[in-house]
């Protein structure tokens, strides 16, 4: 796996973001024994197998390259306080049950594999990561040092390695990838740049972008990382959401129900709001006299229409309009009949 990229004869990944691995691998432990690929197996169980070997095997892919990357680099000890996060967020808030796994591994093992950063761009004497934020923030909380590979590199070379380091992981889900690229984007790296940090073709870097693209922020934050929810659901949700369901949608990711549920779920519940039919309030109308006084707001919707005087501009015009009320229909009926 010696492919040249930004990085010159470097191959990345290098080492984990975070270094919590994927389910069914020992957290920041190395593996023994020799890859095997699981066999393929016609049954359910035998294909739920063949994924959580293809899981596996990649995540010793990846760390087996931290590990030969680290060769022949100073491992340094830096002080936590020291290092900033990466300029481009790609996670999303994990769990906390995650965190603490995490956490109990390196109290119990070490930090096994070291972070990578660069010399900090603006800033004398700290540092940026590229990728380990997980392990950061652990060793942050045990009050230890953190273990890193420092190393000069352009911000292009940086979210490179951010990028296909998670990817040689496959444990970002579909939502973290495509704000990833999105933020990237935004920050003016070039399509090129983009599919070389995620790994993907020109193709699926448009369906990344394009399907969460109308998406505001805050609501992406509201259903969180929804890790079974691929790019077809979110395509479907970017489709259905219109400006006019928004407030809806944020009703209903505030609710209780929303608030108590696992992110999937809350995805679930944002869909389930887009595709309640709202009835669309009509357009509001002011009818300002001659003289530049703002008399009255009226609005007209299924064959009803609704007038309201404004009293305090002119007091008593209302009841001078019901006064007159008889007069001036008949003066509309006699019109109608001309």
């Amino acid at each position: 796996m010696s492919r040249k990229n930004l990085f010159g004869n470097l191959a990345v990944p290098i080492p984990q973001a975070g270094g919590e691995p994927p389910a069914a691998i020992a957290p920041e432990r190395p593996f023994a024994g020799k890859e095997r690929k699981p066999p393929r197996m016609a049954s359910a169980l035998g294909a739920i197998t063949e994924s959580l070997g293809a899981i596996t095997e990649k995540a010793q892919k990846a760390e087996e390259m931290e590990r030969r990357l680290a060769e022949g680099l100073t491992i340094v000890e830096l002080d936590p306080a020291n290092v900033d996060v990466s300029f481009v967020r790609d996670r999303m808030i994990y769990t906390d049950e995650d965190h603490t796994k995490l956490v109990d591994a390196i109290r119990a093992n070490g930090q096994q594999v070291p972070i990578l950063v660069r010399p900090h761009p603006k800033e004398q004497g700290r540092y940026q990561v590229a990728y380990g934020h997980r392990r950061l923030r652990a060793v942050t909380e045990l009050g230890i040092q953190v273990r890193a590979v420092i190393r000069n590199l352009t911000d292009e070379q940086l979210v490179v390695a951010q990028g296909q380091e998670n990817n040689e992981r496959t444990n970002l889900t579909f939502i973290e990838k495509a704000r990833f690229a999105l933020r990237l984007e935004d920050a003016g790296f070039s399509r090129e740049v983009i599919q070389q940090a995620l790994c993907v073709d020109k193709t699926y870097l448009s369906r990344l972008i394009n399907s969460i693209k109308n998406i505001p922020a805050d609501i992406i934050d509201a259903i969180g990382y929804a890790p079974s929810i691929g790019q077809r659901r979110w395509q479907e949700f970017s489709e259905k959401l219109t400006v006019q369901k928004l407030a809806g949608l944020r009703e209903a990711l505030h609710s209780l129900e929303a608030q108590n549920a696992i992110s999937d779920k809350r995805f679930e519940i944002a869909l389930k709001a887009l595709l309640i039919e709202r009835p669309v309030s009509p357009p509001i109308e002011q009818w300002v006299s001659a003289d530049g006084i703002r008399l009255a707001k009226y609005s007209q919707a299924d064959k009803k229409f609704s007038l309201v005087i404004d009293e305090k501009a002119v007091p008593q015009f209302g009841q001078f309009l019901i006064g007159r009320m008889q007069s001036l229909y008949e003066e509309f009926v006699g019109s109608q009949s001309r």
